[in-house]
This record gives structure tokens, sequence and C-alpha cells, in this order.
């Protein structure tokens, strides 16, 4: 097990997270009740991007409870991982941090092409991210655990 922050910039580190699909986002309400959804992300100058799309929700972005988590507690944190039959290949990637909400800006702009570059389902459909909020995750702890070279 790794951690810290400069375990981001270790390539083993920054190949899995490239090579992985979904992660786990979890937040807690006020009262410390937790929520964890999956989530599509982008990591730009060591910050976890994951975009309030247009896919489809039962509430408004605004209104989703990691949102309204976020907005009473701003402590969240980022799985990812890989899982095989083969225990001895298992392996984690875990950020905690901050989290803020983002809405415009160069800083924006940039998480967005980002996530446009990693899924084509962004690139192909326009609109999913045409007036998204972003999640952002400040990572100020890094845990890294397990095997995370190539499946």
């Amino acid at each position: 097990m790794t951690n810290g922050l400069a375990s981001l910039r270790d390539p083993t580190v920054a190949a899995f997270l490239a090579r992985a699909r979904v992660a786990h986002l979890a937040t807690a309400d006020a009262r410390g009740q937790p929520h964890v959804v999956p989530i599509t992300f982008a990591l730009v100058d060591g910050r976890l991007y994951s975009a309030l799309d247009a896919k489809p929700k039962r509430v408004a972005g605004r209104q989703l409870k990691r949102v309204r988590n976020l907005l009473e507690n701003p402590r969240a944190a980022v799985v990812v991982d890989y899982y095989a039959e083969d225990w001895s290949r298992l392996g984690y990637v875990l950020l905690s941090g901050r989290a803020r909400l983002l809405d415009a800006g160069p800083e924006a702009t940039a998480a967005l092409a980002a996530l446009r570059a990693r899924y084509p389902q962004y690139a192909a459909h326009p609109a999913h991210l045409a007036a998204a909020t972003l999640i952002v995750l400040e990572p100020e702890r890094v845990v890294v655990w397990g095997q995370l070279g190539p499946p």
C-alpha cells in the first residue's frame, strides 16, 4: 500500500486510473449518512472531475442526493478498483478530500474537454455535457493497494 498525493504521478497508478471506466463516489450528509454512486470521471492536474450530465435521472442535477450531501458536507471519497477471480490481481486507488461544485470557467472547460476525450459517448452526444455541473474532488489523501498492472 502506498499513500500520498505523489502516488497520482506514479506511472503505474496513472495508467490504472486511465484504464478504469467507472469509479464510485461516496458522500455523506450532515448526519454522516453515507451515499455511494457509480460515476464517470477524468483526472486533470491532480483533481478528479465528474459531470452531472444529461443522462436520465430521477431528479434534476442540483437535487441529486450526492449534490445535496456535498452542500451539507464537502468531504467525499472516490474509489477506482479492479476485481478479478484471481484475488492476487485485486487492486484499488482511493482518493479522499474536499469536493466542490463547478459550473463554468476555464477549469470547467478543461475538465469537460477531458471527459469528452475519455468517453466517446460524450463526444457522440454533446448535449449530455452542454450545461453540466461538475463535481470536483481535491484529493488530500490517496491510498493505493494491490496489483495495478494491466489485467
